[in-house]
């Protein structure tokens, strides 16, 4: 077999080394500068209604047995086809959690998935819902966080193969991910309406389980809240389409309370697997935002 000659090696060398500029270009973090985040007087009420509405806890909750076991320090696992990956710690401790993050972070964190270091966060982590909450109500989830109590706690490694090389290889997924609009709910509706697509769509991000993936990993909006494969790689999540048709439930009082209760009143299949964690969540909110939600979902055909 013949050796590359000297002009040969050189040429290999000179298409490899402009393939990985060409990888670093289009992998760049891009985030938004300070100046772009508008002043802003954060309400705390607000922001702990979008943590429990994005069931924040479900995912940044530490192992079992950990102290402070109610508070989002994270370090759970969340299994997928690629690898394991463990939520991060969300309280404000300024040396493993948010405590250290400006506004500028912790919005970039949300709508760009970039760490405060410029790496790419995993779509594990769902920005891609978060990038279509007004900044404010952002902020205002912020603050909540940060009234928090901060708990020291580093959450394991990913356990993905290449991490480094996966990790920037998100910056080219974001490319063809990001290029495609938010799901956008059909205009009209009553203003409770509104809120619970709102809620569902944006901060609830239900979307990112119940609604099927291409074979790019981004969602497949012509099905949204369609169902389709479990995240996990295991089993499937159902429609959230046709409830009433379905005779899932009898109507928004019936959907209210069966978010609100689970399986104290029956209704096993919202306490069960990982939706028991997101109702004990949703239970959390006002009622009325509850309701909200129950009037989008049984709305959609």
């Amino acid at each position: 077999m013949r050796r590359p000659s000297g002009r040969g090696s050189a040429a290999i060398a000179c298409v490899l080394a402009v393939a990985a500029f060409a990888f670093w270009w289009l992998t760049r973090p891009q985030p938004l500068p300070a100046s772009a985040i508008p002043a802003h007087t954060a309400d705390r009420a607000n922001g702990e209604v979008l943590y429990h509405a994005g069931s924040c806890y479900a995912c940044h909750k530490p192992p079992a047995g950990a102290a402070r076991s109610s508070l989002p320090s994270g370090g759970s696992p969340f299994k997928t086809p690629i690898g394991v990956f463990y939520a991060q710690n969300i309280t404000p401790d300024r040396e493993t959690g948010i405590g250290r993050w400006s506004e500028a972070d912790f919005v970039n964190a949300m709508t760009r998935g970039l760490a405060p270091d410029g790496h790419h966060y995993f779509p594990a982590f769902p920005y891609m819902a978060y990038r279509a909450m007004p900044v404010g109500d952002l902020l205002d989830l912020r603050a909540y966080l940060m009234g928090l109590e901060a708990v020291r706690a580093t959450a394991p490694p990913h356990r993905v193969p290449l991490l480094g090389l996966a990790r920037r290889g998100v910056g080219l997924w974001k490319r063809i991910a990001f290029a495609q609009p938010p799901f956008a709910p059909a205009s009209g509706g009553s203003d409770s309406w509104k809120r619970g697509a709102y809620l569902v769509n944006r901060p609830g991000h239900c979307g990112e389980c119940h609604t099927p993936k291409n074979w790019l990993m981004v969602e497949d909006l012509g099905r949204h809240l369609a169902g389709g494969p479990h995240p996990g790689g295991e089993g499937k999540v159902p429609s959230l389409r046709g409830l009433l048709a379905r005779k899932k439930y009898k109507g928004v009082d019936d959907l209210t309370l069966a978010l609100q209760n689970g399986e104290e009143l029956g209704y096993e299949h919202l306490s069960s697997g990982g939706m028991a964690a997101i109702q004990s969540n949703l239970a959390q909110l006002p009622e009325k935002d509850v309701r909200a939600i129950a009037e989008y979902l049984l709305s959609l055909r």
